[in-house]
């Protein structure tokens, strides 16, 4: 009688396929964080700002030790200056008297 996984095949498939990548690769987040830090500084960069800053942090292998590919630095540098400058816009549109007049 033939059960489930009780030696019905003799050479199962190999799991190392599916285990060794289950989310997007390194290169996939770097360029990702570089287009999501590009397009931020033209609309929502106090969202996708954060986005490229973690995308390229991701893509860094979360350390700052060892080779880092240029499309995840560029996104953790223009992603933390996207969100720094939409910080600061968002603090002087903010302030009292700067409405639509």
């Amino acid at each position: 009688m033939a059960g489930f996984g009780h030696g019905t095949r003799r050479h199962p498939r190999s799991r190392g396929r599916t285990w060794s990548r289950t989310g997007p690769d390194r290169a996939t987040l770097g360029i990702v964080g570089a287009i999501c830090a590009i397009a931020g500084f033209f609309v929502l960069g106090i969202i996708l700002g954060p986005v490229a800053i973690v995308c390229g942090w991701l893509a860094m292998g979360r350390s700052w030790s060892g080779a880092r590919p240029a499309p995840a630095l560029v996104a953790l540098v223009l992603g933390a200056i996207d969100t720094l400058l939409a910080v600061i816009w968002l603090a002087g549109a903010a302030t009292p008297g700067m409405g639509l007049a």
